[in-house]
């Protein structure tokens, strides 16, 4: 499956290939596909490990911040995250750089998987807490961490606009996109936001959060991973029940200015995803769309 025009194709030979080479030791494992987000496409490595190849050039940077800065977080977070094992270097058959990670044993978050929605949501402000208030480590809003949900609505507005545009040609006929598009200018009014910059997710979506035994037990994924403003890191708490939702800002003390402009975020970005992934990733989609009508039935 393709989802952008300068992707990097792959298969199974050509991780085998890869692993031949540069991890001979793990080559004669058992390989099976699991799962390909917009980022990266990922195979199960035997029981235990877990390659993540980029999709894109410009994706393979997330990887990299990764493989740079997980290593040096994980001390600092209350649940297990993604562990590189190995850094793989670009070939003629691969020409990025790939990775190995240890397997996190748990099931993305949904209705089969969790027994409390709203102790799950209390579990997820804990690791936000944690990862809000981890030193720094040196590391500053600069280069690869200086995402676009670390900042400011304001800069996002022409493409952010165009999307919802877009999202009443393809969907204005069961979704109240002038409703979203009011929101969305009603947050480009409020203050900027203030305080220190803190280490940022910037996707806590469901698909990235795991759980065991009906409670959060890792989260995975940090190719967003970004230095600044907190807003946008509550955003896709929309992708969770009320619940959830509600037990989580609770647990943060979340303050009514900055709650609307992480709505504003989930929405935008949500937005974005129906827009640029319309015709190739369907799933993908329609998460985006269930985002928008907890949006919609959030703001009544």
């Amino acid at each position: 499956m393709m989802l952008h025009q300068d992707e990097t194709p792959v298969d199974e030979s050509v991780v085998r290939a890869l692993l031949t080479d540069q991890c001979p030791e793990w080559a004669a494992l058992p390989l099976t596909p699991a799962g390909a987000g917009t980022d990266n496409t990922m195979y199960r490595l035997g029981d235990d490990l877990l390659v993540r190849l980029p999709r894109t050039g410009e994706k393979a940077g997330a990887l990299r911040k990764e493989q740079l800065w997980l290593p040096r977080l994980a001390p600092l977070l209350p649940y297990p995250v993604p562990e590189p094992l190995h850094a793989g270097t670009p070939t003629a058959a691969f020409p990025l750089p790939w990775s190995v990670q240890r397997w996190i044993h748990g099931d993305e978050v949904g209705p089969g998987t969790v027994r409390d929605w709203a102790a799950l949501g209390a579990d997820l402000a804990v690791f936000v807490r944690h990862l809000h208030a981890a030193d720094l480590l040196g590391a500053t809003r600069a280069d690869a961490l200086s995402g676009y949900r670390g900042g400011s609505l304001r800069p996002c507005d022409t493409w952010i606009s165009a999307a919802l545009d877009d999202c009443r040609r393809r969907i204005g006929d069961e979704t109240d996109v002038d409703t979203l598009h009011r929101l969305w200018q009603d947050a480009l009014t409020l203050p900027e936001p203030t305080g220190p910059h803190v280490w940022l997710h910037t996707d806590l979506k469901p698909t990235n959060v795991l759980a065991r035994d009906g409670r959060l037990c890792a989260v995975i994924d940090f190719g967003g991973l970004t230095v600044g403003h907190p807003d946008a890191e509550h955003a896709p708490i929309w992708d969770l029940p009320p619940q959830a939702r509600h037990a989580y800002r609770e647990a943060l003390g979340v303050d009514d200015v900055t709650w609307a402009r992480a709505r504003a975020w989930a929405l935008g970005v949500a937005a974005s995803g129906v827009s640029y992934y319309w015709h190739t990733f369907p799933a993908f989609v329609a998460e985006c769309r269930n985002r928008l009508r907890e949006i919609l039935a959030d703001a009544g």
